[in-house]
């Protein structure tokens, strides 16, 4: 008889380390399925935060190129406007300005000078300008070196005081 509770004992030992073996192999596949799935869910994670990065970007980006042409169309609208005034007031020191004599040769002048830079502001507007600033500074680069220098001391000098 102790030799088959023996042989059972041992049965049922063979027994708790094959539900033990099945245990621990069927905790490591859970474990290896709970990795996946955090590996997944980690993915996806930055999947979407990595969208949502462009998205905001790419929106930035078009709200910044909005406002700059908003804000270029309004300097485009306030110079010609400014070379409307100017003509203006060319008209209007043409009509009560002095008619004749060293005056009224220097009002006439004053105000014709006008009138061709508020038409002038009026029909090419700020990009004529920057494109006739780059022509004058392409002809004549040393006069516009020195020009900048003598510009740059002068406010050094302004802001140090």
């Amino acid at each position: 008889m102790a030799n088959k509770e023996k042989g059972m004992g041992s049965a049922v030992a063979d027994q708790g380390r094959e539900f033990a073996t099945s245990t621990m192999e069927r905790g490591k596949e859970f474990a290896s399925n709970v990795a996946d799935k955090a590996k997944d869910t980690a993915s996806n994670l930055a999947s979407s935060a990595s969208n949502m990065a462009s998205n905001v970007a790419s929106t930035v980006a078009e709200k910044t190129g909005q406002a700059a042409s908003f804000v270029g169309n309004k300097a485009q609208a306030a110079t010609s406007a400014m070379g409307g005034g100017m003509e203006s007031l060319a008209e209007t020191i043409r009509e009560h300005g002095p008619s004749g004599g060293i005056l009224g040769s220097a009002g006439a002048a004053m105000a014709d000078s006008l009138e061709s830079g508020g038409q002038y502001l009026q029909e090419h507007g700020l990009k004529g300008i920057g494109d006739d600033l780059t022509n004058v500074i392409r002809r004549n680069p040393v006069p516009a070196l020195l020009i900048g220098i003598g510009i740059g001391f002068l406010l050094a000098r302004a802001t140090r005081s």
